[in-house]
């Protein structure tokens, strides 16, 4: 393995073991000669020329291949976030009039589950469904998923390339990830298609991948843009989910529970490592980390796509996925926390492992404070009870739990672009400044965790097409 491709931390050891090298030299030709050390090496370089020369251009070739390795920065230049018409709002209603007339129900006994579900999920009436609810037939066809996805993505797509003044040829990368659905041909070459991309763009398709498969494909582009170079620039994020196919008509508790938090939403994110738009860049990412968890058996069958007893595919939310999510969360931080924690928590959570360690399990680890850490943290919005397992486990506030809460609200559980719409709403709010720090963190079946770290390089402005104008004077509400 080379230089340039050790990771970071492997680079600065091997760096400060060369200083910590030359300062024995020095001192070992200072005793040599018993001259001070100042004296000793004005002596050593005249007498050793050609030695000193040899040494300058090693240390010299070794600094600038440590720069040259360095990972490109890599930059969000802008977003956008998907908000369907006013006509395809959810409301309670809406969603009681479709379940009576369309589903097909043995008994009333599941209708009833899911008017107490989504009375107790913390959604309001400001959410939005599919197309194919609102259609005279409302059935779910491949017609209908396909214009709920070109629906999403191209409204979204059109936004942010209209804010970022990227013209489709600029486009080096696509990345498009959509948990389940999956059509062929795929979803990135659509987006080939309708924006008349050039041929040499490098397109990825991600699909079963959850809720967290944004902050992934994030990591992805970073990844992308960090090894290529200068060869790719501007890398395409498209994050969405479509219901329509996925809507589940059997009776089985467990996979009733997606009809009443998931809803429509896409976001488009545009990342770049070009020097030159530094300035107008968003903010900068500093840390990115996945974790996977699926070794687990619980952890891999706690979200499930799978058929029920009478044959009908839906995904199943087991009663362990709270549990599930709160185990991985800690061990993703584990991770993380070395990372991105100030001295003084880093210090404080070490000591309590190893103090949890040499206790054989009697203590348990002081969580620590990420807030010291971050001024604006986007919690995963998968639902009440996730938002709740999260705080708990986190020791956040309410105060920091309120965009995850209020996003929950107003759009419902968008799936992997949950934390863009959470995103929007800080800066509808105006909340965030130039230097500030934003952690992201999702939970994606499987089970991942993934998170995404931030610095903002500008103050926050008001955005034209932010999914919040409409209604964010009336938000926070109190409604745990």
């Amino acid at each position: 393995m080379d230089f340039a491709s050790l990771p970071i931390h492997r680079r600065l050891q091997i760096i400060f073991f060369a200083l910590l090298c030359s300062t024995f030299l020095l001192h070992a030709t200072a005793a040599l000669y018993r001259q001070p050390i100042t004296t000793a090496v004005l002596h050593f370089l005249s007498t050793h020329l050609l030695l000193t020369t040899i040494t300058s251009l090693s240390a010299g070739f070794l600094l600038l291949l440590h720069l040259r390795s360095r990972p490109y920065p890599v930059f969000l230049l802008n977003y956008s976030c998907y908000q369907p018409p006013s006509h395809r709002k959810c409301t309670y209603d809406m969603a009681n009039d479709f379940i009576l007339h369309a589903a097909r129900f043995s008994s009333p006994e599941p209708i009833e589950f899911m008017r107490n579900i989504y009375s107790k999920s913390g959604l309001g009436n400001d959410t939005y469904a599919p197309p194919f609810m609102f259609e005279e037939n409302q059935t779910p066809t491949m017609k209908s998923a396909i214009e709920e996805a070109k629906e999403g993505i191209f409204s979204s797509v059109d936004s942010l390339l209209s804010k970022t003044q990227i013209q489709p040829e600029e486009i080096d990368a696509v990345i498009v990830t959509c948990g389940c659905f999956s059509p062929s041909p795929s979803l990135s070459s659509l987006i080939m298609n309708h924006y008349k991309l050039k041929p040499d763009v490098k397109t990825y398709n991600l699909s079963g991948m959850g809720c967290s498969s944004g902050v992934i494909s994030i990591d992805l582009a970073a990844q992308i843009l960090r090894g290529a170079g200068r060869k790719i620039k501007n890398v395409l994020v498209v994050i969405t989910e479509n219901i329509t196919l996925n809507w589940y008509e059997g009776e089985e508790r467990s996979m009733l529970v997606t009809n009443c938090i998931f809803r429509v939403g896409c976001a488009a994110v545009m990342i770049t490592n070009d020097p030159s738009r530094r300035s107008s860049a968003k903010m900068e990412l500093t840390h990115s980390l996945r974790t996977h968890h699926g070794a687990d058996d619980s952890a891999y069958h706690a979200a499930f796509q799978e058929e029920d007893v009478k044959g009908v595919t839906g995904i199943s939310l087991t009663k362990d996925l709270i549990r599930v999510a709160g185990v991985n969360l800690r061990e993703h931080i584990k991770i993380l926390a070395p990372r991105v924690l100030p001295l003084n928590q880093l210090v404080t959570y070490v000591y309590s492992v190893v103090a949890t360690t040499l206790s054989g399990g009697q203590y348990k680890p002081v969580m620590p404070d990420f807030t010291a850490a971050f001024e604006h943290i986007c919690v995963h919005t998968g639902g009440k009870a996730v938002i709740e397992q999260v705080g708990r486990v986190m020791k956040f506030s309410d105060s920091v739990t309120e965009p995850a809460r209020m996003t929950l609200n107003r759009f419902g559980n968008t799936s992997s672009s949950l934390v863009f719409y959470e995103l929007a709403y800080f800066e509808a709010k105006g909340r965030v400044k130039k230097g500030d720090k934003m952690w992201m963190i999702a939970f994606g079946t499987g089970f991942k965790v993934g998170s995404l770290v931030w610095k903002w390089i500008r103050d926050s402005e008001s955005e034209y097409d932010n999914p919040w104008n409409d209604s964010i004077n009336k938000y926070p509400l109190k409604i745990w």
